[in-house]
């Protein structure tokens, strides 16, 4: 496994300028997988023991953290991420936080899934960061109550033993831990502030649900769907076009640098499972003078790499695209697969690809197989 940097210690006070200017961080080897902690995937931070000087919410707001040196409130200053209070001893002889004094919070998967890596951002607490977090997972079926998920009878797993962390840092951690969850458990030892949460990983699907809905999106992010690979992530990550929802702005899609050459730019997915595909979209919301031109989509039948893999089949030939408009095609004859690829021309951008169709048995059986074997 690759080693990945790790920060202790106070960063300097801020001194003006560009605050990330002295931000500490690391190229970390999960982070192209997908957030499950994703507010747009229905992620949501349930419960805090403690919110005193900044709000639980702000863990999994997007995009980084922002810093104003003279935002203050009536409880002192205001941070963009999630503080608690210092804490205190029993007594004037040990005014000092116990060994085992720390604070929660309580944190739903948008998607549940399997966690591969974990990054605790302290970006702008320099010297008020915790010493030390961990981090514990647990798979709770339904809807629960925060009540329910912290009651007595949940069992939780070690995803970070507590570990020291730095101020004003990106905080990464590789998880090895093969099962399947649905809520986390954040824990900062013994108080202090954490700006962002994020949680990558890959989404395992509920096989019952999406047998139940028949047909669905087998390539979104929610259902189990996962960009393998792409040609270009330069403005914005690929995983974007199979984000829920539409596009509400241009960085929302994908988009890739201005060729020079005569080359194109592609997307390869893999499905949820083995699906039969029988229409498609191709979204260029917010997408308007840098749409892609023209696009393509093929599916190939196969789980290996290279000629095992199966060959290509193109289920709609390069076609004319519009700025800012959601294309809808419906498929002469239904396909089967296991990827789908998008190429664009000769670059641009495009928001979302939804691939409609349903699992076909043998899909539907290794879905519900790798669920069981995940704990699902």
């Amino acid at each position: 496994m690759t080693a990945i940097e790790s920060f202790t210690g106070d960063a300097r006070p801020y001194s003006g300028g560009d605050p990330y200017a002295d931000y500490r961080t690391a190229d970390f080897p999960f982070t192209h997988l997908a957030d499950l902690a994703d507010r747009r995937l229905g992620a949501g931070v349930i419960a805090a023991n403690d919110e005193f000087f900044a709000m639980r919410e702000n863990l999994l707001l997007p995009g980084r953290a922002e810093f104003d040196p003279e935002h203050f409130g009536h409880k002192g200053k205001i941070m963009d991420g999630w503080e608690t209070r210092r804490r205190r001893g029993t007594s004037a002889a040990h005014p000092w936080p116990a060994e085992d004094d720390h604070d929660w919070a309580l944190i739903r998967l948008g998607a549940p899934g399997v966690v591969r890596g974990i990054v605790v951002d302290t970006a702008h607490f320099r010297g008020n960061y915790p010493q030390a977090v961990s981090v514990e997972g647990t798979s709770v079926p339904g809807s629960p109550s925060p009540g329910e998920v912290l009651g007595d009878d949940v069992k939780w797993t070690t995803l970070v033993p507590r570990t020291p962390v730095g101020g004003h840092a990106a905080n990464g951690f590789a998880v090895d831990v093969p099962r399947r969850f649905t809520h986390l458990r954040l824990s900062q030892h013994p108080d202090g502030g954490i700006a962002r949460l994020r949680v990558h990983g890959e989404v395992v699907p509920d096989p019952g649900w999406l047998s139940a809905l028949g047909t669905f999106d087998v390539v979104a992010l929610e259902n189990g769907g996962l960009v393998e690979d792409a040609s270009d992530r330069f403005y914005s990550p690929a995983t974007n076009t199979i984000q829920p929802g539409r596009s509400h702005k241009m960085d929302d899609g994908w988009e890739t640098r201005r060729r020079r050459d005569h080359g194109h730019d592609w997307i390869r997915y893999r499905l949820a499972a083995r699906s039969e595909i029988r229409a498609l979209e191709i979204d260029t919301a917010y997408l308007k003078g840098n749409s892609a031109g023209w696009a393509s989509v093929s599916v190939r039948d196969g789980e290996g790499d290279g000629a095992d893999g199966g060959e290509w089949t193109e289920v709609i030939p390069r076609t004319r695209l519009q700025p800012d408009t959601n294309h809808r095609f419906v498929i002469p004859a239904p396909v089967t697969g296991t990827h789908a690829r998008v190429d664009i021309f000769p670059d641009g951008g495009i928001s979302r690809l939804r691939l409609f169709g349903s699992l076909t048995e043998d899909g539907a059986a290794r879905l519900t197989a790798r669920h069981r074997e995940l704990g699902g």
